[in-house]
């Protein structure tokens, strides 16, 4: 060492050190950053409004048929040319239509025509229970589709697609719940017709965001209607939200261990640069240090470089006495287990802590084996372009 000699003889401990007392070196955590890294930055999100643009004009521009074949179906429905089935709609109005598109179209609605009587020619049938808007744009639907009359009655739309087997009018509707048209106060009425009308893509978004937003969701109108007449519902959806928060503590959990593993090997790569390359202060004799006024691409240096001159000329040296001087010792056997060169690494101590891995209890040995399995699948889940990967290890 130009500062502190790396090259002291450090001497080895009668006592067994514990690899799960091992504590990040960095005072404050930092990425290794290098300076020399050039990796291009990702182009920049679409915004959301971009995307609600191309999403709204999604289902017409993806469509290939002619807009004289829309025009003459939607004629034929219009003026209702050669039509054979009177649809009677809530308010005692009705709908043209033609029994052989209704048939293929629906099959609920074939038997229905099946089984209805006969007057003139013409057949007789009822949508009950939606108004006549809604049951105009279900029947327009089948020869024409129109997006303002899907988003005005989407609602009634749903549930008359799925009582009649429309898969086509129902995945249009679904598409539109999902854009946009959810909020805070209709979600939880959503949510049920959803369950009850089969959708369960839909479904699953309802619950996303009232889990999202609970405690406003939890407050409104449609809420207290469903806890009232639905309180099954209400226990299920309090279950998903305590097993969502413990899903996030969890997630959470794993995050802040894998950035305990992400400085150790941060700090096996300082400790490497150190004694192979000298750093600012401290490093081989042969190097000529580049002094403190310069920064070092390795940030976890700064940490390192006053835990190693402590480690040399430390007065106690005895585990328990010393935890700066215990914790350079894990480190140091660490950096052991991941060298697959002890012979020329120029870390100290480096072919000493091989040989001990011979004499070591097993309960021990297996409590290693964890931590340097930790510390390489968090090198690798950095990928082989990230600054932080290791160049040494």
């Amino acid at each position: 060492m130009a500062s502190s000699d790396l090259d002291y003889p450090w001497p080895s401990s009668t006592e067994e050190d514990n690899p799960a007392d091992i504590l990040p070196v960095l005072e404050v955590p930092s990425s290794s950053v290098s300076s020399k890294c050039n990796i291009p930055k990702p182009p920049s999100l679409p915004s959301k409004s971009c995307i609600r643009i191309k999403y709204s004009n999604r289902l017409s521009e993806c469509s290939s048929v002619p807009k004289e074949t829309k025009d003459t179906w939607d004629k034929l429905f219009k003026e209702g040319y050669g039509s054979d089935v009177y649809i009677i709609t809530e308010d005692k109005s009705y709908i043209l239509a033609h029994s052989s598109i209704l048939s293929v179209a629906s099959p609920v609605l074939g038997n229905i025509l099946q089984q209805s009587k006969v007057k003139n020619g013409t057949r007789y049938i009822k949508i009950p229970a939606v108004p006549y808007q809604a049951a105009y744009a279900s029947i327009r639907f089948i020869y024409s589709y129109e997006e303002d009359e899907m988003k005005q009655f989407v609602l009634h739309l749903l549930v008359l697609s799925h009582s009649y087997s429309v898969p086509s009018l129902k995945r249009v509707c679904i598409y539109v719940l999902e854009q946009g048209w959810l909020t805070k106060e209709n979600v939880i009425d959503v949510l049920q017709l959803a369950r009850n009308c089969d959708a369960p893509r839909l479904s699953f978004i309802c619950v996303h965001m009232i889990i999202r937003d609970f405690k406003t969701i939890s407050s409104t109108e449609g809420w207290k209607v469903m806890k009232r007449a639905n309180p099954a519902l209400e226990q299920e959806l309090l279950e998903c939200l305590v097993e969502a928060d413990s899903r996030k503590e969890d997630r959470l959990k794993k995050m802040e261990e894998k950035k305990v593993y992400l400085q150790l090997h941060e700090a096996m790569e300082a400790l490497l640069h150190i004694c192979r390359d000298g750093c600012r202060t401290i490093g081989p004799r042969d190097k000529v240090l580049k002094g403190s006024q310069v920064a070092c691409g390795f940030l976890a240096c700064k940490g390192l470089e006053t835990l190693v001159c402590h480690f040399s000329s430390c007065k106690t040296r005895v585990f328990g006495g010393c935890v700066h001087y215990k914790r350079m010792w894990q480190l140091l056997e660490l950096h052991s287990r991941l060298c697959n060169d002890p012979d020329s690494c120029k870390v100290p101590l480096c072919r000493h802590f091989k040989e001990k891995m011979q004499q070591q209890a097993k309960k021990d040995e297996a409590r290693w084996r964890l931590l340097v399995s930790k510390v390489i699948s968090a090198k690798n889940s950095l990928g082989p372009f990230s600054s932080r990967r290791s160049t040494f290890l």
